[in-house]
């Protein structure tokens, strides 16, 4: 019987429910809490949520959870965990902690005795009663005290699921590749619909549609940390990226086309839709956002504009807000998705929004207006 394991996948505040609908699609029951969903599965399917999942920063394995008030808590309840079926006598294994509202508040020291706590059990476990070397392979663990609840990880990602490896260049503040996916799956697009970013900064928005319009797995072209720990059957990482390739869809056309007022932004984006290999899938093309036109109807918009958050710069943002409003009015079958941290945005805009979703971009709180088209038949 294939072994399961207790795992989360970890998410930005606001986009919790965006990873619980892809493991839905991905056939997992799971449940939704704050910055985490909870879900089951064996090692193929950790490394096939590694490869599929849009949304997600990381997928944790959960060690073990207990309640601990007391360091000696902390202590024997870590130390009962079966640390040995994870970690080789010399894995390497760093400790991160985080407490909130718990009687243990000291993150160092829980940090110190969770890792003390390890060592211990690997020592009786591999019969070594001198230091454990760790030279071998890398396994970020981490801590979590919350009201005195202590959740132990083992992380099976490594760098954040943002860092999909199509990026070459970057430009300005980009959004992460994840965040890009949520603005997308949150809008009505569908793949036979026109798609237009039209402030596209380094393309990821447009990169982001292009893969999900294509069915291609966002984490295809990368590699992830559980795969170099010894326990993992490395034959898995073959099969798991054979079977998403073959559900990828090459043959779909595809009207994805964003613009860029910054020429060097623009060569930027063809550049790393390039590497995304979706190179002959989106129109780039220099162009204010003002001068945009189409006669395409019922198609979708999505706009990371600058939010205008230096001193001087937010009265350029309003002139660029008014501007979208003006030329956004004339296109009634359109839905228009534009994301700043102007919560006046709608004034300056012109129109009130169908909907506003709050979300944040890394710490900064930023507000999803979306404005629904009426669909033409």
């Amino acid at each position: 019987m294939e072994k399961t394991y207790h795992l989360m996948a970890t998410a930005a505040a606001g986009l919790e429910s965006l990873v619980g609908k892809e493991l839905e699609r991905l056939n997992y029951e799971h449940q939704v809490e704050n910055y985490r969903v909870r879900f089951d599965g064996t090692a193929k399917d950790i490394l096939n949520t590694n490869v599929w999942l849009r949304t997600a920063d990381r997928i944790k394995i959960i060690v073990g959870e207990f309640e601990a008030t007391t360091f000696d808590d902390l202590f024997e309840g870590v130390k009962a965990l079966p640390w040995e079926t994870y970690l080789n006598y010399d894995s390497e294994f760093p400790v991160a902690g985080r407490s909130k509202k718990s009687e243990l508040f000291s993150v160092p020291d829980v940090q110190a005795i969770t890792k003390k706590a390890i060592v211990s059990r690997l020592q009786d476990a591999y019969h070594i009663h001198t230091r454990l070397p760790e030279n071998g392979y890398f396994a970020q663990l981490e801590v979590m005290l919350e009201k005195d609840h202590v959740i132990v990880t083992l992380d099976t990602t490594g760098p954040s699921l943002f860092k999909r490896g199509y990026r070459v260049n970057k430009g300005g503040a980009p959004l992460k590749e994840n965040f890009a996916a949520a603005l997308v799956l949150l809008t009505n697009w569908h793949p036979d619909r026109p798609f237009v970013d039209p402030t596209t900064g380094s393309g990821t928005l447009a990169i982001e549609a292009a893969l999900i319009g294509r069915n291609i797995a966002p984490g295809l072209i990368r590699d992830f940390d559980i795969e170099q720990m010894d326990w993992f059957d490395k034959m898995l990482s073959d099969t798991v990226r054979d079977e998403a390739e073959a559900q990828a869809d090459y043959d779909r056309t595809l009207d994805i086309e964003a613009f860029d007022i910054d020429e060097n932004m623009v060569e930027i984006a063809i550049e790393n839709a390039k590497h995304a290999g979706l190179g002959k899938d989106i129109v780039f093309k220099q162009l204010a956002a003002k001068d945009w036109t189409t006669d395409k109807v019922n198609g979708v918009l999505v706009s990371n504009p600058p939010y205008g958050e230096r001193l001087g710069e937010l009265d350029a943002a309003r002139e660029l807000y008014v501007e979208m409003g003006n030329v956004y009015r004339q296109l009634p079958s359109w839905s228009k998705y534009i994301l700043t941290s102007d919560l006046e945005f709608e004034t300056s805009y012109g129109e009130k929004a169908t909907k506003r979703r709050k979300l944040y971009n890394g710490a900064m709180r930023v507000d999803y207006f979306q404005y629904w088209g009426k669909r033409v038949k």
